[in-house]
């Protein structure tokens, strides 16, 4: 006979350390730019879903790819500035 056992405290053991780390929070607040304009360009991209795009549509999705395309590069300006040491490039 298999008896059934509940895995509650497997699960639950590890409770207090599923929180996330300072360290984590300050990596995912300095991609919050980048994770921003992306959901923009994703935004873009679901309104022309269900139609053809208008130029209008294709003008928002350019500007919100430049963006998506800014915000990535400034996050890897600031990144290799920041683990650079004595400022070499």
């Amino acid at each position: 006979m298999n008896h059934i056992v509940t895995v509650q405290d497997a699960v639950t053991a590890f409770a207090d350390f599923m929180e996330p780390t300072d360290a984590e929070l300050n990596a995912i607040e300095q991609e919050m730019p980048v994770i921003l304009a992306d959901v923009d360009l994703l935004d873009a991209h679901i309104v022309t879903l269900d139609r053809t795009p208008t130029e209008v549509d294709e003008r928002r999705i350019r500007r919100a790819r430049r963006r998506a395309l800014a915000a990535r590069v400034a996050l890897v300006n600031r990144v290799a500035d920041t683990s650079l040491p004595g400022g070499a490039a």
